[in-house]
């Protein structure tokens, strides 16, 4: 109707710069509207027989008319540029990945090219024919199936651009979902593109909702763990046609399975998570497959899993607790801590002013001036404990090292309650003050030696940290049953970036923080701000566990996750096809400060005897970081150990492990990105396109400023619309005139 009306299409006007063809000055146009708007107000005021303002109305329709036909006495038209029949290539791009099978999609673009687009292009230009799958190729017709394992489009677009220098390549058009994984269709495709000012015409196809199909977006755990550790699984999780229904997520190591949850399907097309308790089971390095039950009609049930790798380190992280007095709190927490194989537990207590009681030393040496005043010996252990000591005893060096301990060496530090400890031991003036979690009271009286309970809020309820069992309500049941403590301290209030996760209770309408936690530089702070949690076991039946699982739990958080001088690590757990790997390793010095000057090679293993040696470049920016990307030739598990040196020392190593996986992405995500096609097309001057709606595709094509193009000139003033407007002005003065008496 469109084109009816106007004589062109649509794109025609939004390409097209306005002329008049008949060579005559726009000056003279303007003067001779303002001559006609002159005219008609003398000719009203002479008249006078009607209302001011009818007279205004009828004034404006009469020199509408008038002005109308003055405009079209100018012909006014539309200067376009259009490509050169036959001179100008089209390259057409069929996306022949697999989720193109999804919903007969490539049968559906298969039929459009073949049915009319490809005859119609044909006219006016030469086509050529490319597919994007994992790498793009020159074909000559479509293959009869979608069967590449990825989708490269920005691959194939770069292809074009690049040939555009010796071959007049007037437009792009674009076949296919938008399901792009290549990872290349950034701003460098883009701006390729826009140099070359070809438009990509994309025909994007299947649905923008999927119908029925639940799919896991995600999963996240740890990479790194002590064996039989406890794990949080997040799963992030999407449904469609399912909402409200029930269906089954499981975590499975092989045929065994770790963990397994209904699950509420919520509100459809929007992400939610779920989360998983796990036990991380022996040492080694295990693959975890996460996949949630199929539900009658999912459209595509490839997409209801995936697999993350996790590596269980058989290793005993090294703790250090100093107490200023002996106490029964010390006692009960050596005794869980020896009861974990994959703990070891220093522990030190001052037993008059100058003289020690040291437990778990390795060395007759090893702490026998007390508390360590160097770097060497305080950084060698993961984790540290400090009792019921005031401030005042350590030095201002020991007291810096106390914060560098979590800031540099990213170790955790627990801080107890006692009557010598935080607000009572003057933590609160100390240097080690900023790395609390709490505000410390600048007051002296802070600690009770009054029962009170401990009650769990709502981020400890959900914490793995808390967690006595499994099930959260029996969780939350059994630490309302524990016995009082025998003590609190009143702490101040939680910093900004503090998470809360226990409160003391000692009256109906009193509570204070008492499990608080947050991170500090490269570690972890907390404080507990009691010295009596050894009731729980005292008071309890001697089989009850409580006491033990919870004191395990907190000492292996502080220590289990605390690396060394060199850590290796990739962006991601899994990597498909040939896309590279990033490797990224962060290596300090013995200081723990950043090592600008190592290097660092690593060694990769893979399956099938796959072995290469990558040496990591600096990382701009980012002293002590190194970085490369290395492209795994196979699909499969793979090992990647990092030696760093400097000069001629071993500064560390570290492993990390991760996956190529191919023949998945396709199958995740599958619903069109339309939002991705229109993007490409406004950006590159193009447009996106229904399959519908692509009658005017070819017109549209004809008006790229690509390849080798001729200006033209179409005339408007003859166009159907402007008699219909003068026709309706006319109408509408006779009609004003009749209503208003004045014929």
């Amino acid at each position: 109707m469109f084109e009816f009306l106007f004589n062109y299409p649509l794109a025609v006007y939004r390409k097209g710069t306005f002329v008049f063809s008949s060579g005559w000055p726009a000056t003279l146009l303007v003067l001779g509207l303002a001559a006609l708007a002159a005219a008609v107000l003398w000719l009203l005021l002479r008249r006078r027989r009607l209302p001011p303002a009818r007279m205004l109305a009828l004034g404006a329709v009469e020199w509408s008319v008038l002005a109308l036909l003055l405009l079209l006495l100018w012909q006014p038209a539309l200067s376009v540029t259009v490509l050169k029949p036959q001179q100008n290539v089209v390259a057409v791009i069929a996306d022949t990945s697999q989720s193109m099978a999804l919903e007969e999609r490539y049968r559906q673009a298969r039929a459009l090219f073949e049915g009319r687009l490809e005859s119609e292009l044909k006219k006016r230009f030469p086509i050529r024919l490319y597919q994007a799958g994992e790498t793009p190729a020159r074909i000559d017709q479509l293959p009869a199936e979608p069967t590449a394992q990825r989708t490269d489009l920005g691959a194939a677009l770069r292809q074009i651009a690049s040939e555009s220098s010796l071959l007049p390549v007037g437009a792009v058009v674009l076949l296919t979902d938008g399901a792009d994984n290549g990872g290349n269709l950034g701003p460098e495709t883009i701006e390729a593109l826009r140099r070359a000012r070809i438009p990509v015409h994309a025909v994007g196809f299947g649905s923008e909702q999927i119908a029925r199909d639940i799919e896991i977006l995600d999963a996240s755990l740890p990479a790194r763990v002590l064996p039989s550790s406890r794990l949080l699984l997040t799963v992030t999780l999407r449904q469609s046609g399912y909402r409200d229904r029930t269906a089954k997520l499981t975590v499975r190591d092989g045929d065994r399975v770790l963990a397994q949850r209904d699950v509420r399907l919520l509100a459809d097309g929007d992400p939610w998570r779920e989360t998983l308790a796990l036990n991380a089971g022996n040492a080694g390095v295990k693959t975890l497959d996460i996949g949630i039950q199929p539900l009658e009609g999912e459209s595509n049930t490839r997409n209801n899993s995936l697999e993350r790798l996790v590596d269980v380190r058989d290793r005993k992280p090294r703790i250090l607790y100093f107490e200023g007095e002996p106490r029964w709190e010390m006692k009960f927490i050596r005794r869980a801590a020896e009861e974990d194989s994959q703990l070891d537990l220093t522990s030190i207590v001052r037993t008059t002013e100058n003289r020690f009681y040291r437990q778990g030393i390795r060395s007759p040496q090893e702490l026998e001036r007390g508390f360590p005043s160097t770097v060497e010996e305080l950084f060698a252990y993961q984790a540290l404990i400090i009792g019921n000591v005031e401030a005042g005893y350590f030095t201002p060096v020991q007291q810096n090292l106390i914060r560098e301990f979590a800031d540099r060496r990213g170790g955790g530090v627990l801080f107890l309650g006692g009557r010598a400890a935080l607000s009572d031991g003057g933590w609160q003036r100390s240097a080690a003050a900023e790395m609390l979690p709490v505000t410390l009271q600048d007051r002296k009286g802070t600690f009770r030696r009054e029962p009170a309970t401990a009650e769990l809020t709502r981020a400890g309820a959900e914490s793995l940290l808390l967690r006595l069992e499994e099930d959260p309500e029996k969780n939350a049941a059994r630490w309302k049953a524990l016995p009082y403590m025998a003590d609190y301290q009143q702490t101040g209030e939680p910093k900004p970036g503090a998470t809360v996760l226990a409160e003391a209770v000692p009256g109906v309408r009193l509570r204070h923080p008492l499990l608080v936690t947050q991170n500090y530089g490269r570690g972890r702070v907390a404080v507990l701000a009691t010295g009596g949690t050894w009731r729980w076991q005292m008071a309890q039946d001697a089989r009850d566990q409580s006491h033990e699982t919870f004191w395990q739990q907190l000492l292996r958080w502080l220590a289990g996750s605390v690396e060394e001088r060199v850590t290796l690590l990739t962006t991601r757990q899994s990597y498909h096809g040939e896309e590279p790997a990033v490797i990224r390793a962060e290596v300090r010095d013995r200081n723990y400060l950043p090592a600008a000057g190592a290097v660092v090679t690593v060694q990769m293993l893979g399956p099938g005897g796959v072995s290469d040696t990558v040496e990591l470049a600096p990382a701009r920016g980012e002293p002590g970081v190194y970085e490369a990307r290395w492209r795994a030739p196979r699909p499969g598990a793979y090992l990647a150990e990092a030696v760093a040196r400097e000069g001629l020392d071993e500064l560390g190593r570290d492993t990390v492990t991760f996956r190529r996986d191919d023949g998945t992405e396709e199958f995740f995500r599958t619903e069109q990105n339309r939002e991705l096609l229109e993007r490409l097309a406004q950006q590159t001057g193009g447009r996106y396109w229904r399959p519908a709606e692509t009658g005017d595709l070819v017109k549209e094509i004809e008006l790229s400023e690509a390849g080798v193009t001729v200006r033209e000139t179409r005339p408007v003033w003859n166009a159907p619309a402007a008699f219909l407007l003068l026709a309706g002005l006319k109408a509408a003065e006779w009609l004003v005139r009749r209503r208003w008496g004045a014929i």
